[in-house]
């Protein structure tokens, strides 16, 4: 068997499907792509793929991870070519290759938040919000596993953090803890409409753009 990695894009359209539905996309992408994918035993075997950081519902990533394992010992040429041609729009795989390194080195993600105001960005948020970042605390509640909410201090969690504001959005460039724990990068967005409401945003998108290890090094 051989363990290959993909690197696939969600965007546009795709952005709205659950990670369940990302799942079974690729579950039944694989066999219409002519590739033998290792399955669980039991009475019902099903594909074994992993997903790395699954993306929140509405976000959408130039960098998401699959992991799966061939059953026959093959190289990655070719894989990617032969995935995208059964994809549904708004999936795209960029890339196929062998996995040499463990998840658990994939340390930091960058994202970019666009923060939208309907009537044009209010005068001086964009460094309101930049000094409200550079506190050492900074709370937002967050929903839990168990689906209740939590209080969590997000400003450990955030590497860097780059404003630039357009014509009627703020830009946000920045680098978040992404896993162990990892911060969703949406709960910026949430901590500047709970602390700064006189300047929150109409409505923020999210797109991941990389991924990173401990020494910021592009994670693949």
């Amino acid at each position: 068997m051989s363990k290959l990695r993909l690197v696939f894009v969600k965007e546009h359209q795709a952005s709205y499907i659950s990670h369940l539905d990302v799942m079974r996309t690729f579950q039944r992408v694989f066999p219409r792509a002519g590739l033998s994918i290792k399955h669980s035993n039991g009475f019902h075997p099903h594909p074994i793929l992993s997903i790395v950081l699954p993306l929140p519902v509405g976000q959408s990533s130039d960098c998401e991870i699959l992991d799966f394992e061939s059953v026959e010992d093959s190289t990655d040429e070719g894989v990617a070519e032969a995935l995208n041609t059964g994809m549904p729009a708004g999936l795209r795989v960029l890339d196929c290759y062998s996995v040499t390194r463990p998840v658990r080195e994939m340390v930091n993600l960058r994202a970019q938040l666009e923060m939208e105001y309907d009537n044009g960005v209010p005068e001086g948020a964009c460094e309101h919000i930049r000094e409200f970042f550079t506190q050492e605390e900074i709370f937002v509640e967050k929903r839990t596993k168990y689906k209740g909410m939590t209080e969590l201090n997000i400003a450990p969690l955030i590497r860097s953090l780059t404003l630039t504001e357009g014509e009627g959005v703020i830009l946000a460039d920045a680098v978040v803890a992404a896993q162990d724990p990892g911060l969703n990068p949406a709960l910026i967005g949430a901590a500047v409409a709970r602390h700064l409401p006189e300047i929150a945003p109409d409505f923020v998108r999210v797109r991941r753009k990389e991924v990173y290890d401990a020494e910021m090094n592009v994670f693949r």
